[in-house]
């Protein structure tokens, strides 16, 4: 595993913990923070002990509160076109077609880019006092790396529209009622429910849980037909060690052994 600067990364059985950790800036995403990301997804992804991954924050304040503003200062249309086109396909995109599961464990405050951070994850939990935004607007932007597109799917449109136009923040209690998180519970809670579900998602077949995942995407895809997409999932399965060890396992009424 590689030295990163502005990120921790530490493994714990088939779990790999990933904190931004800039806590002085409230974890905010700079580029070598977006690089590093990158290139640890990148890796990540060919470790096969590894079949799931968390994301949060250093201190406890902060999932991550932001993109770094400083760094916009000076750009002009094409540099901002260019910066948020890099990192929507290179980490945006990438966690959210992530082939194994992602949970973000928002530890605080989920702003901007922190919040387009957490969207791009498949499961979110959060600790009960974690505000979440996206206030790009009160700086006369809109938010670059998804989150125009995702907290519709999230939450609708009326309330996407709501939080994104009027820039303000919402509660974790909040949060759970429209759908944006999947849980608030205690601080001291939070990385030990993250774990739990990524455990109870082990038990599972790895195989039907990465094609579980493209067909999901599928869904919001302007380009693929998602129901044509779960039918050649679900065929393909039926070729898989998983599916004859799932099925023997069944009806031998033993839990099953997936590979």
């Amino acid at each position: 595993m590689k030295t990163y600067h502005n990120i921790l990364v530490s493994i714990s059985g088939k779990t790999a913990l990933i904190t931004m950790n800039r806590p002085e800036k409230l974890n905010a995403l700079n580029k070598d923070t977006l690089e590093e990301l990158a290139s640890v997804l990148a890796e990540l992804k060919t470790v096969d002990s590894i079949r799931g991954l968390i994301l949060t924050g250093a201190g406890a304040k902060a999932f991550v509160a932001g993109a770094d503003i400083a760094e916009f200062q000076h750009l002009e249309e094409s540099e901002g076109k260019t910066l948020a086109a890099w990192g929507q396909h290179q980490v945006m995109d990438v966690l959210h077609a992530y082939p194994k599961p992602v949970v973000a464990a928002i530890n605080g405050f989920a702003l901007g880019g922190g919040l387009e951070l957490a969207m791009a994850c498949h499961i979110r939990v959060a600790v009960e006092q974690a505000k979440m935004g996206l206030p790009e607007v009160s700086l006369g932007l809109i938010p670059g790396y998804g989150g125009t597109q995702r907290l519709p799917e999230l939450v609708g449109r009326g309330k996407a529209m709501e939080m994104i136009l009027t820039g303000d923040m919402i509660g974790a209690p909040e949060a759970l009622q429209w759908g944006l998180v999947n849980h608030v519970v205690p601080e001291a809670e939070l990385l030990p429910k993250a774990a739990a579900l990524l455990d109870k998602i082990y038990s599972r077949s790895s195989q039907a849980i990465t094609a579980g995942i493209t067909a999901i995407n599928a869904a919001s895809s302007k380009n693929v037909d998602g129901y044509a997409e779960e039918q050649d999932a679900f065929g393909r399965a039926f070729s898989t060690s998983d599916f004859k060890e799932g099925v023997a396992a069944f009806l031998e009424k033993r839990p099953p052994n997936f590979s």
